[in-house]
């Protein structure tokens, strides 16, 4: 290389150094000029609890990697701060600007949440996800909280629940009847009208409310989280499918006050940790839902599945239950409508495009 030559590429060299350098300190600039938000926020579910709790763990570690630390949600579990119940009140107060909750426990002040949560015979999670994101369903959630002043994003998903535990096996709906139960949603509404008195209680607070007999049966969630809570060691008849919520949804709510002033970056890094976090939750779900119900089978635990006799009586009266709620609710029944709409178009699809689920079963030997 002559002189010249060599003087050219020293050049080209300390351009490309000079640019790269440029750009670095581009960036670090535009880091170090997002804003710093440091939330605390209160949550429904004890956070170990598969992929009704554990999402928000991923959501805080995760917006704080990708924000490098400005992005500071840190979660305190259910009563370190408020009752698990007054997550609503206290986000759209501002005493919180933010909670993670499962919306369906404000259905007694706004009775169209549990469509949103999981309602009974409703999509199951793709094709949910699919109306919350397209079809008009986050729209329809932002209209419900706006005199709220909360900002609702969907921040976690899992599949069905199981229908609950019981002392002895569902053979009629007639053993209902009586019955002290915790059910949430508008399957509680459900089984109050096939006779049961239907209580409210946090999970925290399931395994010595079964123990003491102050409740006779209770649904809570999935198996997964149903073998944290340790139900299995007091009740042994674990009864299937999850009619009354086909998902479970979760959501981060977020005061609108609070939310509306954040740069348009900051809004956008929480939006995507949220949808990544369902993402995560339903995975993580689908995973330990089987190995629990494997584990509850060996166990000695009879996992019981309804007759179609039954599960069609449940849809009757399902029905029956959302068109005297949606009668007294207008939003309710544009909810319903919007969803059962979805559904018609989407469940041709499922019908004719998907394997019918005889295929997906374990094998007989």
């Amino acid at each position: 290389m002559d002189l010249s030559s060599g003087l050219k590429q020293i050049g080209r060299t300390a351009l490309i150094g000079t640019a790269a350098a440029g750009m670095l300190a581009a960036g670090m600039t535009t880091a170090s000029a997002q804003e710093r938000v440091r939330w605390q926020v209160p949550i429904a579910f004890p956070s170990h609890l598969v992929g009704l709790s554990t999402p928000v763990k991923y959501l805080s570690e995760s917006l704080g990697e990708v924000s490098g630390g400005n992005i500071n949600l840190r979660y305190y579990e259910p009563g370190e701060l408020i009752p698990p119940f007054e997550i609503l009140d206290a986000v759209s107060e501002g005493r919180y600007p933010a909670g993670f909750t499962w919306i369906g426990y404000d259905q007694g002040s706004i009775p169209a949440l549990p469509l949103f949560a999981g309602p009974p015979f409703g999509m199951e999670p793709p094709a949910y996800m699919a109306w919350h994101y397209f079809g008009g369903g986050h729209e329809l959630l932002k209209e419900i909280y706006e005199p709220y002043n909360v900002h609702p994003l969907l921040c976690s998903m899992i599949g069905p629940e199981a229908a609950g535990w019981f002392a002895e096996p569902l053979e009629s709906l007639d053993q209902i009847d009586g019955l002290r139960i915790r059910f949430a949603g508008i399957g509680g509404r459900v089984m109050e009208r096939l006779g049961a008195s239907v209580t409210m209680i946090p999970g925290g607070e399931l395994y010595q409310a079964m123990e003491r007999g102050t409740i006779d049966a209770m649904e809570f969630s999935a198996p997964a989280v149903d073998r944290i809570l340790g139900m299995q060691e007091i009740v042994q008849n674990y009864v299937l499918p999850g009619w009354h919520q086909t998902f479970t949804a979760a959501h981060l709510l977020i005061n609108k006050d609070v939310w509306d002033d954040l740069q348009p970056a900051t809004r956008a890094q929480i939006d995507m940790a949220c949808r990544a976090a369902t993402l995560y939750g339903f995975s993580e779900s689908e995973i330990e839902n089987p190995k629990a119900l494997r584990d509850f089978e060996a166990e000695g635990v009879n996992a019981q599945v309804l007759p179609d006799d039954i599960l069609q009586e449940l849809k009757r009266i399902t029905d029956e239950v959302q068109a005297d709620i949606a009668e007294e609710d207008e939003m309710f029944r544009r909810v319903l409508e919007s969803q059962q709409e979805f559904m018609e178009l989407h469940g041709t699809w499922h019908y004719k495009g998907h394997l019918p689920r005889s295929y997906y079963a374990p094998q007989e030997d």
